[in-house]
């Protein structure tokens, strides 16, 4: 029987040996990179994506450590009132002062797949909630796909509701007023690789009644 320490061992190995040729190859292109994170961050992005191991942010982009802000959970969900990516927003915008907000769904997602079956999933059906609201508001859309385009639809408007909800942050509306806070709503295709922005501009009366509704004073 093998021994269970002696496989850890080997994998613990092998990832220190994958951070040794990292550190290595990173130190020959960008030599000063460790010694400017090392004194402190100033992302220009705050990323917010879904935990899916496929769609890693820095890799997506072609940055390096120290160029993105990030808050990821399943299916890339935003409420009002989750504390966790509020807490995220607030850092990145009103101290890192971050100049983009990219919200980013991607194809073949779980969670969204899980947000169109009907099977029991657990505490993970808590979470998928605004997901669920998503498909109810939009069902009878969504009933007219077939099977990818639906869940690439449900992608995109959930995409579109964390745009909405990023939008509506007080101290998002001051950055972006103030400072010119830029707002993003991409999918990544994961078959692919590629990014695809979607159209998010609005009218100003939408962003004028937005700003009279969410827009708070000190």
């Amino acid at each position: 029987m093998r021994d269970p320490a002696a496989d850890s061992d080997t994998y613990t190995t092998a990832l220190s040996s994958s951070n040794g040729k990292w550190r290595t190859n990173l130190h020959k292109t960008n030599p000063d990179l460790f010694t400017r994170l090392a004194a402190g961050q100033s992302p220009q992005i705050l990323w917010v994506g879904c935990s899916d191991s496929r769609c890693p942010e820095t890799t997506i982009l072609g940055l390096q450590p120290g160029d993105v802000f990030v808050h990821r959970n399943i299916a890339n969900i935003l409420t009002p009132t989750d504390l966790n990516s509020l807490s995220v927003i607030q850092y990145a915008v009103q101290y890192l002062k971050v100049k983009h907000v990219i919200v980013c769904g991607h194809t073949s997602c779980g969670g969204v797949a899980a947000a169109l079956d009907n099977k029991k999933l657990g505490l993970i059906d808590t979470w998928l909630m605004p997901l669920r609201t998503l498909r109810k508001e939009n069902l009878d859309l969504l009933n007219g796909l077939d099977e990818k385009q639906r869940s690439l639809k449900l992608v995109e408007l959930n995409v579109r509701h964390g745009v909405k909800v990023i939008e509506e942050n007080p101290l998002v509306i001051d950055a972006i007023a103030e400072r010119g806070l830029k707002i993003h709503g991409l999918i990544y295709d994961v078959g692919c690789g590629e990014l695809k922005e979607l159209d998010i501009e609005e009218d100003e009366e939408v962003v004028k009644g937005r700003k009279t509704v969410f827009k708070t004073e000190a």
